[in-house]
């Protein structure tokens, strides 16, 4: 073991009160847990010595001892602002970033060292721009893209953190970030984050920032296509459309969603569709383990979501004008029938069981998500009504009030959606009033609702009713 110079061996010696190092180190790092302590600690320049301490011990030579050293570092960093300032000015950011972004401590994969120089950084990265702005410049570096490419969960979060501290409230940093530059860090984290998942939620803060509000979602998409699955999309991909949809629905009202990035998810949507083939019935719901499906399946999430949202008018309005009614009531209408009708007409003695055939959901909701961004896109919306109404859709979304074993919900978000379509529309209230009807079959479960399931005997085709005026 190398030698440790005197001049600080001593400062750490009298401050603990002990005589080696190790013991010495351990009893400060409990001091600065505490706010007083890490006062005390500062006012007697223990961060210089700190640091010093870990330029003086080599890896691998000095590794217990230099992850106690920045594991006191971490702690005296921790919201004292007089340590913060003397880690910046005591260059600290590079003699911390030099030891973790080290080949032979990468190589190694000594995880324990890189986690707790990072939780150094992320700790002064909280004092503010100036700071963060030192960070930065040395965290977009390829050093710690190769840190990112370290598939661990306790690397993922505090790199996450520093990031999310920087870009949080500086547009000019983010800018950065997804440029040609920097962007492969981003990448690798997300790859990193899709293979082993993340503890803490400062990816999906990242990823809020700079898809959901900023402009980059596509930009990033396309940079995780390294090796397609089904030919079309990959499990990195799919998992970044998870973590956006579960952001998303979690924080609606916080998030400032932008055009651009509503485009692109309904761009990926129609690709997506374009290339499904379901051939049996679905065993569970999101995520399914199929790419393709999951890429579907988020999707729509986030267009329920979005579409859910007052706040989104805007573009809920531009989404209509790209068409995404007709896209959906056409999706509908290829459907089978909700199981209930399945199960009502195969009731029937010479029932044919290819006349209500059609394509299978490709998971479990699937329908209910297309009916209930119909549904939120016709609240209080005239024109949408009128055009589901154009379109001969009435009908098709009373067929959806049901219960059906693969949609969870399905009845409910139907009910949302034909009250929504009726709600102030005289034509509307007109056109189920006027429906007329052969060889009714009564359902308990539907006359509760004021509906009743009804088949023309000529075409086999379901359609349900309203029976309450």
């Amino acid at each position: 073991m190398d030698v440790v110079p005197e001049s600080i061996l001593q400062p750490l010696f009298a401050a603990a009160n002990c005589s080696t190092l190790d013991k010495a180190l351990e009893k400060l790092i409990e001091l600065a847990r505490t706010t007083d302590g890490r006062s005390d600690l500062a006012s007697n320049n223990m961060l210089i010595t700190t640091l010093h301490l870990c330029q003086s011990s080599p890896y691998p030579s000095c590794s217990d001892t230099l992850l106690l050293a920045l594991k006191l570092v971490r702690n005296l960093c921790a919201g004292e602002l007089r340590n913060q300032d003397s880690f910046i000015e005591l260059n600290g950011v590079d003699i911390i970033s030099n030891i973790i972004g080290s080949k032979v401590v990468v190589n190694d994969s000594n995880y324990g060292i890189i986690r707790m120089g990072l939780q150094v950084l992320a700790n002064v990265s909280l004092a503010g721009e100036e700071h963060q702005i030192v960070i930065w410049n040395r965290v977009c570096s390829l050093e710690f893209t190769e840190i990112a490419k370290l598939r661990r969960k306790e690397i993922c979060d505090p790199l996450c953190m520093i990031i999310y501290a920087c870009i949080e409230e500086n547009d000019e940093l983010l800018d950065q970030l997804c440029s040609d530059h920097a962007l492969p860090l981003l990448v690798e984290i997300i790859c990193t984050a899709s293979a082993v998942r993340f503890g803490e939620n400062w990816l999906k803060l990242i990823l809020a920032r700079t898809c959901a509000e900023k402009s980059y979602f596509s930009v990033v998409f396309s940079k995780l296509l390294y090796a397609p699955i089904d030919c079309t999309f990959t499990q990195d991909q799919s998992f970044l459309l998870t973590t956006l949809s579960e952001m998303i629905n979690e924080q609606i009202e916080h998030i400032t969603v932008s055009k651009v990035f509503a485009f692109d998810v309904f761009k990926i949507l129609k690709t997506a569709l374009g290339v499904l083939n379901c051939v049996s019935r679905p065993k569970s719901g999101l995520p399914t383990g199929s790419t393709a499906i999951d890429v579907i399946g988020y999707s729509l999430c986030i267009l329920r979501d979005i579409c859910a949202f007052d706040g989104h008018a805007d573009i809920i309005d531009s989404l209509l004008s790209l068409g995404l009614i007709q896209m959906l009531l056409d999706l509908l209408r290829d459907l089978e029938p909700p199981s209930v009708i399945r199960k009502t007409l195969n009731r029937g003695e010479s029932q044919d069981s290819t006349a209500y055939s059609g394509k299978l959901c490709p998971y479990k909701g699937f329908r209910s998500d297309i009916v209930a961004i119909i549904g939120n896109c016709a609240y209080k919306r005239r024109l949408v009504q009128n055009e589901i109404r154009e379109k001969n859709g009435i009908l098709l979304m009373l067929q959806q009030c049901v219960t059906d074993d693969e949609n969870p919900f399905l009845r409910e978000w139907g009910i949302w959606g034909v009250r929504n379509l009726l709600e102030g529309n005289l034509d509307n209230q007109r056109v189920v009033s006027e429906l007329e009807v052969q060889g009714s079959v009564n359902l308990p479960e539907l006359a509760e609702l004021g509906l009743r399931v009804d088949v023309d005997q000529q075409t086999r085709r379901a359609k349900l009713v309203n029976t309450s005026g």
